[in-house]
């Protein structure tokens, strides 16, 4: 087996994972990044779902170079040929004209900056990325990590040894594997004191995955194959609610959804521009419209993925339940077809699953629900460790056992150093969604510019101890100031800013 030595290994080419990369070569450490897919990127790429952002998100509550992320998208959507005076004219704009972000793109389009962002360090030789790759197994001697076993889409294995292991996969694939104290899925509310957690906790009550698909609306309807499961997905019920119905429950009951706008009174915009990504109007070439199905009805809440023998057929169904959601729509007479250019496969649906609930660090600091929820907080807590700030509600989709959900408004917050230094290993870090939340609270800070500011600070962090010869806890006792001075000078916002 091979052996290949870093400073620095990062462990899942998640949005964040990319992120604590790029961080890491930029201080001139040598890095190696695994991604399980062909893309890198994570929810922005290869789960393709559109960048879910805040109300403060174009002037202020990201890192210097998220907001630079934007810009970049923005600026080869009004540089294209194809560009209408529609889109060229406008400074602020969505490429898909959606409604649930300021900025729904392409995945590929999304894939491709990011790759273009980490070039140049594979071309110094400071990144080496290795696609079509996870990790199998991990050696580990007095509380820390000594290597990883990565196995490639070839079957070849390699041993990667570094000073610093960073997890960046969408599930903490590598706290199971290192023994790192983790938890998933629901806590007590005696573990927290959380005011919504359950009086009993479940580890298998998890957030939903979600196999999203890409769909072009033509003007015309074409054929459709029907999936072999449509029969049977078309019974399902949740707690007599059917899951191919246009009723879904929600943290308000049941809601009443509609395909296109204006189709339902109550709800004024339907489901399809939620998560539109193409535009015609934008466009002189006359492309269809593009929307990513990523609704009610395709959340998968038969069954658990993290920690559970049946994970991988839970994920079978849930990718059959995406095809059967598409022909649903078909049958009931939307010109809908699947469409893969946007998600760079033949059957249009994306690389991986779209994963909401990861595992969660058991860190020297856990994020509770009263400590960011906004009836208890009337103005945003400083914190004396910040690494970055962040908003979005606390958002848990039905879960997987209790089909329980829940949408609490979060005062704006600040990310704490202490939430991101586990509880004994001394050089596993996390960098994505598995962070010292809890079930609840991590239902906010899966969002896109979260999960992108906390690789970056992993990044920066294990170059700061690298350079310094300092422990992340360390850091959170004696140095706090001077690694916040680094990230500042990076480009992180620290705090959030009084509202004028």
């Amino acid at each position: 087996m091979n052996v290949l030595s870093f400073d620095v290994a990062v462990i899942g080419g998640s949005l964040g994972g990319v992120q604590a990369a790029r961080a890491a070569c930029e201080m001139g450490l040598k890095v190696y990044l695994c991604e399980e897919t062909d893309w890198i990127g994570g929810q922005l790429t290869s789960q393709a779902v559109p960048p879910d952002e805040h109300d403060w998100i174009e002037e202020q509550g990201a890192t210097a170079s998220y907001l630079r992320y934007r810009k970049m998208v923005r600026d080869y959507y009004r540089s294209l040929p194809q560009a209408s005076p529609a889109m060229r004219g406008q400074d602020r704009f969505c490429p898909g004209n959606s409604w649930v972000s300021r900025l729904a793109h392409s995945p590929r389009l999304a894939h491709a900056l990011l790759c273009e962002e980490l070039r140049p360090y594979e071309e110094q030789g400071l990144l080496t990325l290795q696609r079509n790759a996870r990790c199998v197994s991990a050696q580990v001697r007095q509380d820390k990590v000594e290597s990883v076993t990565v196995r490639g889409g070839d079957g070849e294995e390699i041993c990667v040894r570094a000073s610093y292991f960073l997890d960046a996969t969408d599930m903490g694939d590598l706290l199971p594997l290192t023994g790192t104290e983790y938890r998933v899925g629901a806590e007590s509310r005696a573990e927290t004191e959380e005011p919504h957690a359950p009086q009993q906790g479940d580890s298998q009550d998890q957030q939903p995955v979600t196999w999203v698909a890409a769909l072009a609306l033509d003007k015309e309807r074409q054929p459709m194959e029907r999936p072999d499961s449509y029969g049977e997905f078309s019974r399902v019920q949740i707690d007599g609610v059917p899951l191919l119905g246009w009723t879904a429950i929600g943290a308000q009951g049941l809601s009443r959804f509609a395909f296109g706008d204006g189709e339902n009174p109550d709800k004024p915009l339907g489901l399809w521009s939620y998560r539109r990504i193409q535009y015609p109007p934008y466009y002189t070439d006359g492309r269809p419209e593009i929307s990513l199905l990523n609704w009610p009805q395709n959340d998968y809440v038969l069954g658990s993925v993290v920690d559970n023998p049946r994970a991988a057929e839970h994920l079978r169904l849930a990718r059959e339940l995406t095809r059967c959601c598409a022909y649903w729509l078909w049958e009931q007479g939307y010109p809908v077809r699947l469409d893969g250019g946007e998600t760079g496969t033949k059957d249009g649906l994306a690389k991986a699953p779209y994963i909401r609930e990861s595992r969660r660090i058991l860190a020297l600091h856990t994020i509770r629900e009263q400590e960011i929820a906004e009836r208890l907080n009337p103005r945003p807590v400083r914190l004396r460790d910040s690494v970055g700030v962040g908003h979005y509600a606390m958002d848990l989709h039905l879960t997987t056992r209790t089909h329980t959900s829940m949408y609490q408004s979060a005062q704006r917050f600040e990310i704490p150093l202490s939430a991101m230094i586990p509880v004994r290993m001394k050089n596993l870090l996390p960098a994505c969604k598995n962070i010292g939340a809890t079930h609840i609270t991590g239902g906010c800070f899966r969002l896109h510019p979260v999960e992108w500011t906390v690789g970056e600070a992993a990044g920066y962090l294990a170059a700061y101890c690298l350079r310094h010869g300092c422990a992340p806890r360390q850091v959170l006792e004696d140095r706090m100031e001077d690694f916040q001075a680094l990230l500042a000078e990076k480009g992180f916002q620290l705090h959030w800013k009084e509202e004028k």
